[in-house]
C-alpha cells in the first residue's frame, strides 16, 4: 500500500489504549472523551497559503501525535483502521 496525502493532510495509524480502573474494570477508549494518539505513516506536501506558497508541515513520518477525538476521518484498508487528519488538528508531537 502506498498512500500520499494531499496538502496538509496526515495519514495516521491509531494507537489504542485501554485503561483499567482501580477495581480492575477495563475502560474502553470509546467510553472517554479525550484526545487520541497515532503514529504518522505519511504526510502531504504542505499547507498552501492564499498567495500560493507551500508551507512545509511540522510533523514528519514516524512521529507520534496527539489529536482531538473528532478530528480524524476514519478509513479502513484491508480490515485495519487508519485516520486522515489535518495538521491544524494535531495538538502535540509526543517525543
Amino acid at each position: 500500500m502506498n498512500i500520499k496525502p494531499l496538502s496538509d493532510h496526515i495519514f495516521v495509524e491509531p494507537i489504542k489504549e485501554e485503561k483499567v480502573s482501580k477495581s480492575g474494570i477495563v475502560i474502553p477508549q470509546t467510553a472517554e472523551e479525550k484526545p487520541k494518539m497515532g503514529k504518522v505513516l505519511a504526510i502531504g506536501s504542505g499547507k498552501v497559503t492564499d498567495e500560493g506558497k507551500i508551507l512545509p508541515l511540522t510533523v514528519k513520518v514516524g512521529d507520534t501525535v496527539l489529536f482531538t477525538q473528532y478530528a480524524p476521518t476514519e478509513i479502513k484498508i484491508e480490515d485495519k483502521e487508519y485516520y486522515v487528519i489535518r495538521e491544524d488538528d494535531v495538538l502535540a508531537i509526543i517525543e
